[in-house]
């Protein structure tokens, strides 16, 4: 089944491409001029959920002594900024976008404020609606990015990632790890070892019966994905 309307989730390490720390402009700039082709190609609606770790992750600094709310707002903006990033190369690319927060920020980041009704309908007209967080602590960018595809009746969450699926325990540790095609949210939430979402983003696609397909992020697997072909591992009801 071929997807009309889909929410992609990058994390930050991802967008920190060969660096361990901050952003990788060439991984973003290929990226987004891929985005774009694919867009083209498919005609899918897009929206965007970038994670923050490669900028800042607040559980870590909270860990070292931050004040904890503190450091989870860290890690809100450390995911604007690479929004703010992404969006640029958008357009460079010649892929019309918006930035929008739930967080208030004003001046310099050129984000608008996160309205629902609007990001429909710059989906509607083509334009990719990158966002850059939940705007709220103890609220993970993985919970982010189920609600926001929740709010803008997207029909999946694509979360593209460094392995291929989803395993039974970790596949960079464990030579023997059985990967999923398919499973449900429920066997993701009850197994320890399964690593697909936080708790909480998993639990309220559960409730929504939300599906999230968990891929290795390349060009080819993502048109592939939205064009409804059987790539990485399926989370649904």
């Amino acid at each position: 089944m071929k997807y009309k309307r889909v929410l992609l989730k990058l994390s930050g390490e991802q967008l920190g491409g060969a660096k361990e720390y901050g952003i990788d402009a060439d991984f973003m700039k290929n990226l987004a001029d891929d985005i774009k082709r694919i867009i083209g190609e498919t005609k899918v609606e897009m929206a965007i959920v970038l994670g923050g770790g490669n900028i800042a992750r607040g559980t870590e600094v909270a860990a070292r002594g931050v004040d904890e709310i503190t450091g989870h707002y860290m890690g809100m903006l450390g995911g604007l900024i690479n929004g703010m990033a992404f969006t640029e190369m958008l357009s460079g690319a010649g892929q019309p976008s918006s930035l929008m927060s739930k967080l208030q920020i004003e001046g310099a980041t050129g984000a608008e404020p996160f309205n629902r009704l609007v990001a429909k309908r710059y989906l509607e007209e083509g334009r990719v609606v990158v966002l850059g967080s939940s705007g709220k602590p103890f609220f993970t960018h993985d919970s982010a990015a189920v609600l926001a595809a929740l709010e803008l009746e997207c029909e999946v969450v694509l979360k593209a990632t460094k392995v291929d699926g989803v395993y039974d325990k970790d596949p960079i540790k464990h030579a023997g790890a059985r990967k999923y095609d398919k499973l449900s949210h429920g066997e993701a939430l009850q197994n320890p070892n399964i690593n697909v979402m936080d708790k909480t983003a998993l639990s309220l696609a559960m409730e929504r019966s939300l599906p999230i397909i968990v891929f290795k992020l390349s060009a080819e697997n993502l048109k592939k994905v939205i064009q409804g072909k059987a790539i990485g591992s399926r989370v649904s009801a």
